[in-house]
């Protein structure tokens, strides 16, 4: 990253990628120790209804959360999400503390609280970051912002691995491998990882505090109501067909991806594989492993010299459908960490390739509500999808394997979808 050097809010992105990596980290213990918890619980059919009832939230709170990017100081938004995540935390830890344990209600609203938080971090991530970063380097900054957020998942996911198995006889299992330790330690409970989530969210909230910054793409005071905001992105992206096709298009993996990661892998590694949580947090860390891989090479991968956008797209939509087969007709713990390194790099490949494009396409003024709007799509599709995998049968020996089949289908038709669309869109790269 030394390029950065040479922009003119260095500082400013050094600080942004140091509290993102930190409040990273808390997202992604919190989003890997939920699931796991409701799994060792046998209440997965639970946690896919609450899960499908917390994305069925996010329709409302998305497009809101995308009028508050475009609307305040993004900078701001960092603090007061930062500071309201550390708060809500706390509470809940206190609670078990003081009471030996969490009721699932309460787990389920510090899960419901994280995934807003996530609604609007990434969005208000990107717009900030489009806002601070010169033109010619937009490709730049979303590798980097990628291989920033996933290096936070590779250390959520050792955290993790550690924290849900504990060391048993000094040793914890990282990417697969026991890794000594020298000391023993017992697995935590839900309320203490809790509190070491809520202390990064606090360390985040000061760093985020530091960062001074110059706008390089001004905008224009918007004084009107949320529903006229929400209509001036929708106005946008009605004007600009061709954008909002692509938009919601080139999100199929990231739908396939956020109902695996966050419902069907912990049911997948302990149903059909039989593993502890160590296996589930390690393949996060392979996933991980892969997008910061992606974030590094894929720019070199699929030079705009040579390959479109588009068409990257379409072959990396292709090869997840592939891997996603290949998961429902197997059974190997290394078979399952190859195919999350591979998701690691198709879907951080493409959310750099997507992001790139759309950063050059949409203004900065509209950026929060125009992703937002796409956000929907990607909520839409993943409500079916977790209505239909919470069913019991799905949760009934490995039955979890057939959701990897389904999947696998829609990201097919998503490619033909891509390829019909694909001399229409005429996206100029």
């Amino acid at each position: 990253m030394s390029s950065i050097r040479n922009w003119k809010n260095k500082k400013a992105i050094y600080l942004l990628f140091v509290a993102n990596t930190i409040s990273g980290i808390a997202q992604g213990i919190s989003m890997l120790a939920i699931p796991w918890y409701f799994t060792q619980n046998e209440n997965t059919s639970l946690f896919g209804y609450i899960y499908a009832a917390i994305t069925f939230v996010s329709l409302l709170w998305g497009p809101y959360s995308g009028t508050l990017v475009d609307k305040y100081d993004r900078r701001k938004i960092f603090l007061w999400i930062n500071i309201i995540m550390g708060t809500i935390l706390t509470l809940v830890s206190a609670y078990g503390y003081q009471n030996g344990s969490v009721p699932w209600l309460l787990i389920a609203s510090a899960y419901l609280t994280t995934f807003m938080n996530y609604n609007i971090h990434y969005p208000n991530l990107y717009a900030f970051a489009q806002e601070i970063t010169e033109k010619e380097n937009y490709g730049k900054i979303t590798s980097y912002l990628e291989i920033q957020g996933q290096s936070a998942s590779v250390l959520a996911g050792a955290f993790a691995a550690l924290l849900l198995e504990g060391s048993e006889d000094g040793y914890v299992a990282i990417f697969g491998f026991p890794l000594y330790l020298g000391i023993e330690i017992a697995p935590w409970e839900i309320y203490h990882i809790f509190t070491i989530d809520a202390l990064t969210y606090f360390i985040s909230f000061f760093v985020i505090y530091q960062i001074t910054y110059h706008t390089l793409i001004p905008r224009k005071s918007e004084s009107q109501t949320v529903i006229q905001r929400l209509k001036g992105g929708f106005d946008f992206l009605k004007s600009n067909p061709m954008i909002l096709l692509f938009g919601i298009a080139s999100y199929s993996i990231f739908v396939c991806v956020l109902v695996v990661v966050f419902y069907t892998s912990p049911i997948y590694v302990e149903n059909h594989l039989g593993a502890a949580g160590d296996v589930f947090a390690s393949s996060e860390m392979y996933y991980a492993l892969g997008a910061i891989f992606a974030g590094i090479a894929i720019r070199y991968i699929f030079n705009e010299k040579y390959i479109s956008i588009s068409f990257s797209i379409i072959i990396m939509t292709i090869l997840t459908a592939i891997l996603f087969f290949i998961l429902n007709i197997t059974k190997g713990v290394f078979i399952f960490y190859a195919m999350m390194l591979l998701l690691g790099i198709t879907n951080a490949g493409t959310r750099i390739q997507r992001t790139t494009y759309l950063f050059r396409k949409i203004p900065n003024q509209f950026y929060g509500r125009a992703n937002s709007i796409f956000f929907v799509s990607n909520i839409l599709f993943r409500i079916f999808f977790l209505m239909i995998f919470a069913i019991p049968f799905f949760q009934e020996t490995n039955h979890i394997i057939y959701t990897m089949g389904i999947l696998s289908i829609f990201l097919l038709i998503s490619a033909i979808v891509l390829i019909v669309f694909y001399k229409r869109i005429k996206i100029e790269e």
